[in-house]
């Protein structure tokens, strides 16, 4: 059986949820990877056969997603290039974490695409969301990758095929200490962002891992370094408390790890402000913004002693073998009758005008 697992570039999380789901999916069958995006600090231990540009988000220095760069770095001519070109035929199963270009292929080829995402859990009507509706932000989640058969990944089991998060094995193995310095997290926000708050609490160890910083260095109190994953693991295993974004994984993984989490959403990032929802209703405190205003708030949250306490039992073989054995139940009574074909080229010759005119 050949599998193509196709992954999300822009920041870790896919990533890091992909080290722990590759070596399980090769157990299954012969998997080959594709990687699109651009934005994450993350290596990847595993031959990557598709290296393509896809289409990511800049992180801005102010707290959002820099959309000037965004759109500068973007190239619409060469993703539909990908999306064509990409020989989606040659696998026996597609599985896509949020990745467009294979999710488009799959569906201008007619193929079925395999949902596997946090985005996925997202989506859910049980799953919790914001006061304020975002019709476009809820779109793009839909439509950036869609997937014919879904299955999300969430802080709690908020529906069927929805599963607690994969925290991976490097994490779950960690050593849980408390040497009582705060880790820091946060791409959107430049280094001058973060230190002219942080600095604000003297007594306090930060340490910083910036996306906008080369070389390490220190200040009074605070150590800021670039985000290296083996360093920010042993930090992360050894504080008292983390503030980061409001991604999946690194929050998951703190909550795994029992420490006190204190999460801040991407500006114009509906996903992450899903997932500032749902946090909140565990008892994690959110901010908006990280802002002098919010100093109160910090404080409050420096001196709070009990961090959020959540199962998040490794359902990550399961959740394969769940996938693969539905993807078997549908497939064996078709087939015989099953025929794989391109959809109709009148299709694709409209989405060309559309591009190259």
């Amino acid at each position: 059986m050949k599998i193509l697992y196709a992954i999300q570039g822009t920041g870790n999380g896919h990533l890091s949820r992909a080290r722990d789901i590759i070596p399980r999916l090769q157990k299954k069958g012969a998997v080959d990877l594709l990687l699109s995006g651009c934005q994450s600090d993350m290596p990847l231990p595993y031959e990557v056969k598709f290296q393509l540009k896809g289409l990511s988000f800049v992180f801005g220095k102010k707290g959002g997603i820099d959309y000037f760069e965004t759109f500068k770095k973007s190239n619409l001519k060469n993703l539909f290039h990908e999306i064509i070109e990409l020989p989606i035929n040659d696998y026996d199963i597609v599985i896509n974490d949020f990745e467009p270009v294979s999710a488009w292929a799959c569906y201008i080829k007619n193929r079925q695409c395999i949902g596997l995402s946090h985005q996925i859990g997202v989506l859910s009507k049980n799953a919790p969301r914001p006061a304020k509706k975002d019709f476009i932000g809820n779109a793009f989640l839909k439509y950036y990758a869609p997937a014919s058969r879904k299955y999300g990944l969430h802080f709690l089991s908020y529906d069927k095929n929805i599963f607690t998060p994969v925290i991976r094995e490097e994490v779950r193995s960690l050593s849980i200490t408390n040497r009582g310095h705060y880790t820091v997290y946060l791409p959107s926000y430049s280094d001058k962002e973060m230190i002219k708050v942080l600095s604000c609490f003297p007594e306090i160890e930060w340490q910083i891992f910036s996306k906008h910083c080369k070389d390490s260095y220190e200040m009074d109190h605070m150590q800021v370094q670039p985000v290296q994953n083996e360093a920010f693991l042993t930090s992360i295993a050894s504080s008292e408390g983390v503030l980061c974004g409001a991604g999946f994984e690194t929050p998951a993984e703190i909550l795994f790890l029992q420490k006190k989490l204190l999460v801040i959403p991407m500006k114009g990032q509906y996903e992450q402000q899903c997932n500032a929802a749902a946090l909140d209703t565990l008892g994690v405190p959110v901010l908006n913004k990280l802002k002098l205003k919010h100093l109160d708030k910090i404080r409050k949250w420096l001196e709070s002693e009990n961090p959020v306490n959540l199962f998040m039992p490794d359902e990550t073989d399961a959740l394969l073998d769940i996938l693969l054995r539905d993807i078997r139940a549908e497939e064996r009574p078709r087939q015989s009758k099953r025929k794989i074909v391109d959809r109709p080229s009148a299709f694709r010759d409209l989405v060309v005008k559309k591009i190259f005119s």
